[in-house]
């Protein structure tokens, strides 16, 4: 697996994961039921950076040679 799509592959999972941080965190998901997130607001936020991370990295996958 190249460089490049390792990027794609981390780029996603961050997205993914931020965004069900951010879901679970603001009450709006609540799976799996037992977690610890699911009505915690300082989740909102903490899935928000990671989500805009996976974006960076998203990002930085296209413009790498």
């Amino acid at each position: 697996m190249s460089g490049r799509a390792l990027l794609r592959l981390l780029g996603v999972a961050m997205l993914l994961s931020g965004f069900l941080w951010a879901l679970q965190g603001s009450g709006l998901l609540a799976w799996p039921a037992a977690s610890p997130m699911i009505g915690s607001r300082p989740w909102v936020g903490w899935g928000a950076v990671l989500a805009l991370a996976g974006v960076a990295v998203l990002w930085a996958s296209r413009r790498r040679p």
